[in-house]
């Protein structure tokens, strides 16, 4: 038997619409700032990183109460020590787990399996995006870029700052 899926009345994420327009729209020049930096430089600079757990503290004392802000930090912790561990594994660097772990209060945990899943679709996005842009004549309109010249590398800032955006504009919209 099919049971119906949620209706337009129902929140489609846990995260309260109000707080994630706020979370949304004090991150979203982060975001932009991490994602050009990686593909420029191929790193994602440790202000960017700071400026964003900053947002979510500052923003968040006003928008969250305070046990679920104190909850969220967790996240932070839990997703450093896994980013400590895949950056020494060689899985990815390590601008890209701090940004991960900084990124991870503003998810509600009952909001990681979508974030997982928008997490993938906009890493094939952003590798496929880049790796024919880099080949194409776009290429010409950011010559210097480095992540053009890594081959093996992929600058995940690209995917880790647009997936943190698209997700806080999703829950502003549909958010409890």
């Amino acid at each position: 038997m099919l049971t119906p899926g949620p209706t337009l009345s129902e929140p489609l994420f846990a995260l309260p619409a109000q707080a994630a327009f706020w979370f949304f729209l004090a991150s979203l020049p982060i975001c932009f700032w991490v994602i050009l930096s990686d593909l420029r430089a191929m790193r994602i600079p440790n202000k960017a990183v700071l400026a964003l757990v900053a947002v979510f503290l500052l923003v968040g004392v006003f928008v969250l109460p305070l046990p679920v802000l104190g909850l969220q930090l967790v996240n932070l912790v839990v997703i450093l020590l896994a980013g400590i561990v895949l950056n020494a594994a060689g899985a990815f660097g390590a601008g890209d787990a701090k940004f991960a772990a900084a990124a991870a209060p503003f998810v509600m945990l009952a909001d990681v399996s979508f974030m997982m899943m928008l997490l993938a679709v906009t890493l094939l996005a952003g590798f496929l995006t880049h790796r024919l842009a880099g080949r194409s004549p776009l290429r010409r309109l950011a010559p210097d870029w480095e992540s053009w010249e890594r081959r093996k590398d992929f600058p995940m800032g690209l995917s880790l700052g647009s997936s943190l955006a698209i997700y806080l504009g999703l829950a502003a919209l549909y958010g409890s």
